[in-house]
């Protein structure tokens, strides 16, 4: 019998090499930040709004998602999207991702007696989440927005999502009761999973080869000086029920 064809990801190519972002690709993204600090009194994008601007970067579809590992989709490939604060985007080597809430008591129906058992089902619960996007897509990558708290510097890199093997981590409580795992190897922090609202944080390597940019802070208008030039007056509105 002859084999079946598969798809694989040698076969299927994504839109761009890993963390080698199209080379408009910073300008589109500055062009969101920098409206965002001429309109708002606060410079702050939330988590979803990054999703929407990354994936009108590169000019794909965005879908937000519960499991927060295919907010974006372009053809075969698709992205998490995490973002974080930094006093330093450009230097940081070390950063925190919130990958969802894994509660083993739902998904197992008990919790593992001991550190090592209870985070090896975090990580089961983790990697069948991982594993169920792979199925459908041959390219699977997380990428991270790293800010400044004024949004004027920017780091983004990216990296695949894989799936991490229980066998390779011990497990540990921390004085605040949260479960830590580290690498046997290695022994460096890896994992953060806290009991108490079943948060999962994966601590993950910046890597060296980041994309840093930074935007210069805009004039930010008053808020008479915005209704001005956008030339509004009052038969913009539309009173109902008189």
């Amino acid at each position: 019998m002859a084999a079946p064809k598969l798809r694989t990801v040698s076969k299927v190519k994504p839109p761009y090499p890993l963390n080698q972002f199209p080379s408009d690709f910073p300008y589109r993204i500055a062009k969101h930040i920098v409206y965002a600090l001429a309109t708002r009194e606060k410079p702050n994008l939330e988590g979803p709004e990054w999703e929407s601007i990354f994936a009108d970067a590169i000019n794909a579809k965005w879908k937000p998602s519960n499991i927060g590992l295919d907010d974006v989709q372009l053809g075969a490939c698709a992205w998490g999207i995490k973002s974080l604060k930094s006093s330093n985007p450009f230097e940081i080597s070390k950063v925190r991702l919130i990958s969802g809430r894994n509660n083993p008591e739902y998904s197992f129906g008990e919790i593992a007696k001991t550190p090592n058992g209870v985070g090896e089902q975090v990580l089961k619960i983790y990697n069948a989440r991982v594993a169920a996007i792979r199925e459908l897509f041959a390219h699977v990558r997380t990428t991270v927005f790293i800010k400044s708290y004024d949004l004027t510097k920017i780091a983004i890199y990216e990296k695949n999502t894989i799936i991490f093997s229980p066998e390779n981590y011990y497990w540990e409580i921390n004085k605040r009761g949260n479960y830590e795992g580290y690498d046997r190897e290695t022994k460096e922090h890896k994992f953060t999973w806290q009991r108490h609202g079943s948060q999962f944080t994966i601590v993950d390597n910046a890597p060296a080869q980041k994309l840093c940019f930074s935007v210069r802070m805009p004039k930010i208008s008053s808020f008479e000086e915005f209704l001005e030039k956008i030339g509004f007056d009052e038969s913009w509105v539309v009173i109902h029920g008189r």
